[in-house]
């Protein structure tokens, strides 16, 4: 496993050169980067700082290094962080404490471990990362028994990872250095918390316990009218060179509303119920007028951007999606509801939120689309273009939303609900056309049936709309099909590629474009176009592409004068 090899090589590092091996970059860049003759803190030459505004009030001061800096930091921070999974599966550990910058776990995590309780406790820790010195940092890994680095690679690494003698928020390795060196402070905590039948975790500076019991106990909370904290607590967090930022200590009780890590926790993992109604209104706004704004926290207001609408949707359906996934563990009640069927029929799989996502992907996709929108079969048929196209990132979520899937057959439903979709939003042209770019063979036979029989603007027989350039279907969507081959033969995207490419060998296997293959003899189109295309992209030939191109060309040319 190259994890443990990595960590076994950094325990046995002695040198510059060695610790630069490990981490994938030169000796010569790691000394221009740390270092520079008669400068002693070259280092800090690298970082420029600015402040960002505070939820709660005041600002924070984030430190960021420069490119050349963060692109060292980052890979000192996937090292540590391989070592740290190695650590942890030869200690037979599991990573249930620290949830903040740790693989696998996130907010979510975290919070879902105090789901129900009738009491929970949130407390902070006060100047976290200022908490983590350079003799800190540089001393924990010559001391600590997983590591116990020679010295003076202990210091290279606190080099890196330190400014003005101090971890930096916005530095890629400050998040993992600084949960190495509370892990200790985790465990004992979390066995105080055990002893007194509480749970305990623990996200970056935001701590948490909760309980089942009544009150809490002593140990923790000496006084709950006053919110005081335990002594036994207190002494573990200063023994661990840590302090308690008291303004930010709350008590909260089964009757109220109950959060960790800013979710709300009473009974399943949810987000705040006004976090989630003000971005419905932002996404309506969008949907209405073609903005939203986002207050300051000055109190003014500014428009917001559509990256911005779109994390909030996504940070709020990734909490749906885990709850969806929590509820699959339990059975299913007796008596379900139908979804009904029809060309919307996704729709009634998705609850409100869901709903809102779908209709925010389809406005940013084939409404508010800075370049032409490109829709295909698969994933072989994207190739480089300028000047630049869009094509969506249809991962497994975008599918599912969009209602659309591998192959032509989906694309049926797009078109039937196509018009529908777009009468939601802002009563405007649309910025760019949409294009569907399918294959002229029979994968999309459904699609071309239902265009020569219901849709006005296409030809009425199919050997008329089969040889056609472009198509114009309605509003800003196209459609463009591969040109037929000799003698009017059906084809498919990757006839356009060349006989060389197409004749590709990968592992004793040939390209083979059917549905089943026998993949002890061939390989089939992700292969194709991860390994075949997308490797040798700049030395394919793309010429028989060219039609595809002026057909787009044409089609933006006839969008303008719409």
């Amino acid at each position: 496993m190259i994890h443990r090899r990595n960590y076994l090589l950094l325990k046995q590092t002695k040198t510059k050169p060695e610790l630069a091996e490990i981490l994938g970059v030169s000796a010569a860049f790691l000394t221009r980067t740390l270092y520079k003759p008669g400068v002693q803190s070259h280092v800090n030459s690298h970082y420029h700082q600015f402040d960002v505004a505070k939820k709660s009030g005041g600002v924070r001061t984030i430190s960021a290094p420069s490119d050349e800096l963060k692109d060292l930091q980052r890979k000192l921070s996937d090292l540590l962080l391989d070592c740290k999974s190695v650590i942890h599966l030869d200690n037979k550990v599991e990573c249930s404490l620290s949830h903040g910058f740790e693989r696998e776990r996130s907010i979510i995590t975290n919070a879902r471990i105090h789901r129900g309780k009738k009491n929970v406790l949130n407390l902070d820790l006060a100047d976290f990362f200022g908490s983590f010195n350079f003799g800190r940092v540089r001393g924990y890994f010559i001391s600590n028994r997983d590591f116990k680095l020679d010295p003076h690679i202990a210091t290279v690494i606190a080099q890196i990872a330190c400014y003005e003698n101090r971890l930096p928020q916005g530095s890629p390795c400050s998040p993992v250095i600084a949960n190495l060196i509370t892990n200790s402070l985790d465990i004992k905590l979390s066995k105080l918390a055990k002893r007194n039948g509480c749970s305990y975790t623990r996200y970056a500076d935001d701590i948490t316990f909760s309980t089942r019991k009544k009150i809490f106990p002593t140990a923790i909370l000496k006084d709950a009218e006053n919110v005081i904290l335990g002594s036994k607590l207190l002494g573990e967090i200063r023994r661990a060179g840590f302090s308690v930022n008291p303004k930010k200590t709350r008590l909260q009780f089964k009757d109220s509303r109950q959060e960790a890590t800013g979710l709300v926790i009473n009974k399943k993992v949810s987000v705040k119920s006004e976090y989630w109604r003000l971005t419905r209104a932002m996404a309506n706004s969008l949907f209405k007028t073609g903005k939203f704004l986002i207050a300051e926290q000055d109190g003014s207001y500014r428009e917001g951007k559509l990256s911005e609408l779109e994390g909030r949707l996504t940070f709020i359906d990734s909490i749906d999606f885990y709850n969806n996934i929590e509820e699959k563990k339990k059975p299913e009640p007796k008596s379900e509801p139908k979804i009904h069927n029809g060309i919307n029929k996704f729709r009634g799989k998705l609850n409100s939120r869901e709903k809102v996502y779908a209709e925010f992907l389809q406005y940013k996709h084939f409404f508010a689309n800075e370049y032409p929108t490109i829709l295909t079969e698969g994933k072989t048929d994207k190739s480089d273009y300028s000047p630049k196209l869009k094509f969506p990132d249809l991962n497994r979520k975008t599918m599912y939303f969009l209602d659309i899937g591998d192959g032509a057959t989906p694309f049926v439903r797009f078109v039937q609900r196509y018009a529908d979709d777009l009468k939601r939003f802002e009563n405007k042209k649309a910025k760019n056309p949409v294009i569907l770019v399918l294959d002229n063979d029979t994968g999309p036979k459904d699609l071309l049936k239902h265009l020569v029989n219901k849709v006005k603007s296409c030809p009425n027989d199919m050997g008329t709309l089969k040889s056609s350039g472009f198509i114009h279907l309605f509003h800003n969507l196209y459609l463009i099909l591969t040109p037929l081959n000799a003698g009017g033969k059906d084809s498919a995207m990757e006839d356009l590629f060349d006989a060389a490419t197409i004749g590709t060998v990968i592992d004793g296997k040939t390209f083979s474009t059917a549905d089943h293959i026998d993949i002890s003899k061939h390989y089939g189109k992700h292969i194709f176009s991860t390994k075949v295309v997308r490797s040798n992209k700049a030395k394919i030939n793309f010429d028989k592409f060219k039609y595809i191109f002026d057909e787009i060309e044409k089609v933006k040319l006839h969008y303008k004068k719409l």
